[in-house]
């Protein structure tokens, strides 16, 4: 049992993050989804204190299955860094994060020319709740179950499967690669159903966004991960966020 202590340390410190998470990302879909959804969802609840409560438990559980598993899987695959923040690896983290959040930022004006309901998607997004979920959710969450998890067990399947020759130390770079692309994708991919709902329709150049932005983002997360640890990943990808509304909060 004390091989599983560190792991299930991991896993209890997110809880509470993932239930913050839950409850603000919870308040933020009730404040952007279409009513017509929220009322569908709130009728078959019973409430909206107990839509966001279920949204809490079921992040918690998320955090908690992928939180465990993913350490165990990471430190299998040689992916699981000790929690250090270095001052060549924090500088590295913040630049990547700084200049991807600019450019993630631009999205209001591209993509946002184009295709109607993203400006006013990304407006509503600027409250409390908007920036809490995706700090918390996106940044800790998300990289929680795509990267520690899902990466750590793509990487996992791949290096048993065609690689078994290789110890750990010496699995093949590009299993790594092609776990991250493969997350990657599968992080775009999840956000398909929260696009559908916003722009009420996928054409392809919703589509083409949607994978473009999460996608390319996601390699970037997946890459500092590999190179630094999943708290890099996290860092990232809550300061991507971070910049963006800051950005959209002084422009628009």
């Amino acid at each position: 049992m004390a091989k599983f202590k560190k792991p299930l340390l991991f896993a209890l410190c997110l809880l509470p993050i993932a239930i913050i998470a839950g409850i603000f990302i919870g308040i933020y879909q009730l404040d952007t989804y279409p009513e017509e959804i929220i009322a569908q969802a709130v009728a078959e609840l019973g409430s909206t204190e107990l839509l966001i409560a279920l949204g809490a438990v079921q992040t918690a559980g998320y955090a908690l299955f992928c939180g465990f598993f993913g350490y165990i899987l990471a430190e299998k695959t040689g992916l699981w860094k000790p929690i250090n923040f270095d001052k060549k690896s924090l500088v590295v983290t913040l630049a990547v994060s700084v200049a991807g959040g600019i450019l993630f930022s631009l999205d209001h004006w591209v993509f946002g020319s184009i295709i109607d309901g993203i400006q006013s998607a990304n407006e509503a997004g600027l409250t409390l709740s908007g920036v809490i979920a995706s700090v918390l959710y996106g940044g800790v969450i998300e990289e929680t179950m795509l990267r520690l998890f899902f990466m750590s067990l793509i990487a996992f399947v791949i290096w048993k499967i065609f690689f078994g020759k290789y110890d750990r130390e010496n699995i093949p770079k590009k299993v790594f690669v092609i776990a991250n692309i493969t997350a990657a994708l599968l992080f775009a991919a999840g956000h398909l159903p929260a696009t559908l709902v916003t722009f009420g329709k996928l054409t392809p150049v919703i589509l083409f966004r949607c994978f473009l932005l999460n996608g390319g983002f996601g390699l970037i997360f997946g890459r500092l991960y590999r190179k630094y640890g999943i708290c890099h990943a996290m860092l990232s990808h809550a300061l991507f966020h971070v910049v963006s509304k800051l950005i959209w909060f002084i422009f628009i």
